[in-house]
């Protein structure tokens, strides 16, 4: 077994524990093969191994890459002659200090654009085979969607000739790793886009060879440090053909070009068994936990099974089967994540505390609510609005615990989006500076239960085209993020993309309203259009069903929902921790397995 193969396998653990931390996510992550940090490690390493010619041995019997550089200038010479390609400008000398690293015997350092050349350029006469940027498979180096083009319809950078053979990077946004080999003869003749540098290898060197190293991270480094732009970073054919590169003798190349065809094979593979394994474990985790929410609290007990006691409910038969396997079924974030949603819907189900039947039913808060509601009406202080349907049986999503009732937001406190479609913030012009706080769409978004930010004010005409909302407003996002919410944690506007909801007294609390709408979010997003800038209208959300507790109990949810999130963002922290040290660990062998 090779050094290599033993590294793979030794550390198996590792580069598959490995997890790329994800960036953001609601709901359920995805367990996607290609978002594991340790196989992508395994595999810069197999290329840095590769361009330093420590991958394979080398054999004293291999023709040296000086006289392979030889037989390339013989042959460049040839071509030029025949006029089938154009004599290049001559490159700078290599300096030893531009060189990163020694090389083994046999190998020389030289640039880009002495080991191979281009085809040139045409207009094209006639139908041709498009290759642009977007047609590339950028993870396996293939050209997977070429297109078919009319002379007169060819884009004006549709330009480069290419053949059989050829390799084409892509000096725009290189950082995406668009390289490919030009593997077939393509008819009709296959043109390139201007945005690709282009390198026909001499002397039938192997193109996979050079397709390995353009991705390789010594050729990555050299690109970062040249590549010019932020936003839309791109290097020139000058800075890429002037890259150094190391050259192997010819045999030596093709022994690299096979070992990494089988070592990528064999992180393919891994890649494979991880998702496999990944979506098999998020399917077990969605299904038992639906099981929770599916199954009754109340009624007859189920059958007792050999692995459990009699007497229990399904919902508890249910729980207790969760329970006995927590540590195996919890072990990411994105199970985490599952698992505080499915808390977050047992609690508004009625089935995270139990009942307590002194509480003061729902019915009678209700009755409490509109009183005051009728109160403030009277008194000015807020406006009388329409009345609302009866609720029907058929539109009830699921049965409540006894002493609960469906209501609506307008039933149970102020509900409105905020004002202002003219947007007057800061005006120097009017010398009305921001004074006031204005929280808009991705304020809320960002924020996991509680606004802390705001990064716009209102001045005073915009105040006056508002108004101001008191902190622990709950806040719902109907344009852009659509169903995002979260409490305001100071008193602030908001612009008429964000709606606002203050319940009326007794309820003081918007708590149990955030963890419901964390709940409804999924099912809001089927009212949005399919269009670029996604909505749905205030109708939408005065229409939503809410299951109302008794006020005590209301009260016990929110501390039991506090106490649990508080439980799941420790333990989700720990598997963030575990995984950052994975991570640590897979750079750590890349390091030790370079510097040897």
């Amino acid at each position: 077994m090779s050094a290599i193969q033993k590294l793979l396998t030794e550390y198996i653990d590792i580069w598959t524990a490995a997890e790329t931390e994800k960036k953001s996510g609601r709901g359920r992550c995805s367990g996607n093969a290609g978002s594991v940090y340790g196989i992508k490690k395994l595999r810069e390493l197999i290329l840095e191994l590769a361009v330093r010619g420590k991958l394979v041995p080398q054999d004293a019997n291999d023709e040296p890459a000086s006289e392979l550089l030889k037989r390339i200038q013989a042959e460049k010479a040839k071509l030029v002659a025949e006029g089938k390609i154009k004599k290049d400008k001559a490159l700078p000398q290599i300096t030893d200090e531009e060189k990163p690293f020694d090389l083994p015997l046999g190998w020389e350092w030289t640039r880009v654009g002495q080991i191979g050349h281009d085809w040139g350029q045409k207009t094209p006469d006639t139908t041709f085979t498009y290759i642009e940027v977007s047609a590339i498979e950028s993870s396996r180096g293939t050209i997977s969607k070429p297109v078919l083009v009319e002379a007169e319809n060819a884009a004006s950078r549709a330009r480069k000739i290419v053949r059989k053979g050829t390799v084409i990077y892509s000096t725009v946004r290189p950082y995406l790793l668009n390289i490919a080999v030009i593997e077939k003869d393509y008819s009709p003749e296959p043109i390139a886009s201007t945005a690709f540098a282009v390198v026909h290898p001499f002397c039938s060197m192997p193109p996979r060879f050079f397709l390995y190293f353009f991705r390789s991270p010594l050729f990555v480094r050299y690109v970062e440090s040249v590549q010019m732009g932020i936003a839309y970073p791109a290097i020139n054919d000058s800075q890429f053909f002037s890259g150094l590169i190391p050259l192997p003798p010819l045999a030596e190349q093709n022994r690299i070009v096979a070992k990494v065809d089988e070592l990528m094979a064999l992180c393919d593979q891994m890649e494979i068994q991880h998702s496999n394994a990944a979506e098999a474990h998020e399917k077990l985790v969605s299904h038992l936990l639906g099981t929770l929410t599916q199954s009754p609290v109340r009624g007859e007990p189920v059958e007792p099974h050999p692995s459990t006691s009699s007497g229990r409910t399904e919902f508890e038969d249910n729980w207790q089967r969760i329970a006995a396997h927590f540590d195996t079924l919890f072990t990411t974030e994105a199970s985490i994540d599952a698992l505080k949603q499915t808390l977050l819907q047992l609690a508004v189900m009625g089935k995270l505390v139990p009942q307590n039947p002194n509480d003061e039913p729902a019915r009678e808060l209700l009755n409490r609510i509109q009183a005051e509601k009728a109160r403030l009406v009277a008194e000015g202080k807020i406006k009388k609005d329409k009345s609302l349907s009866m609720i029907s049986k058929d539109e009830q999503p699921f049965e409540l615990p006894p002493n609960w009732e469906w209501a609506r937001f307008p039933e149970l406190g102020e509900f409105g989006r905020g004002k202002s479609k003219h947007r007057p913030r800061n005006d120097p012009k009017l010398f009305n500076p921001g004074i006031y706080p204005l929280v808009q769409t991705g304020e809320v978004a960002r924020a996991a239960n509680v606004i802390h930010e705001y990064h716009s004010k209102y001045s005073e005409i915009g105040l006056a085209q508002s108004r101001m909302w008191p902190a622990g407003t709950l806040c719902i996002t109907i344009a852009a993020n659509i169903a995002d919410s979260a409490l305001l944690g100071f008193d602030a506007c908001f612009p008429d993309s964000v709606v606002g909801f203050v319940p009326f007294q007794p309820l003081n609390d918007t708590k149990y309203f955030l963890a419901f709408m964390k709940t409804a979010r999924e099912n809001l997003l089927k009212f949005a259009p399919a269009t670029a800038q996604k909505n749905i209208n205030l109708e939408i959300l005065e229409s939503v069903l809410i299951p109302l507790p008794p006020l005590k109990e209301i009260s016990r949810i929110v501390a039991k929902v506090d106490e649990l999130m508080t439980l799941c963002d420790q333990l989700k922290a720990r598997i963030t921790e575990a995984s950052k040290l994975q991570q640590k660990l897979a750079d750590v062998l890349v390091e030790q397995a370079v510097s040897q």
